[in-house]
């Protein structure tokens, strides 16, 4: 991927990532499924302005969805990330 803006979509802003955050400095995020893991990396660092430690990614499949009576769908699938910050703080709260 060329541009890094699009590398990452948003924060995950859930209990578990809240957690991961106080206790081991491990951020998530919503990211473009394209995307690998350096990209990632230097996307979060240009950013935020910290330093990446360590980048782990995974598939989320889409959760199945009843559409109307007979019918079943399906959301997308997407990517997450866990960055684990080495120096640095990202604090998302603060700036909503």
């Amino acid at each position: 991927m060329k541009d890094l803006q699009r590398v990452i979509k948003k924060p995950c802003l859930t209990e578990k990532s809240n957690l991961l955050h106080e206790q081991q400095a491990t951020v998530a995020f919503k990211v473009d499924p394209r995307a690998n893991k350096l990209e990632i990396k230097k996307a979060v660092e240009d950013m935020f302005s910290v330093k990446v430690a360590q980048v782990r990614t995974t598939k989320v499949l889409g959760k199945k969805k009843r559409v109307g009576l007979k019918s079943v769908g399906r959301s997308n699938d997407w990517k997450k990330a866990y960055v684990t910050l080495a120096e640095g703080k990202i604090n998302f709260l603060e700036e909503l």
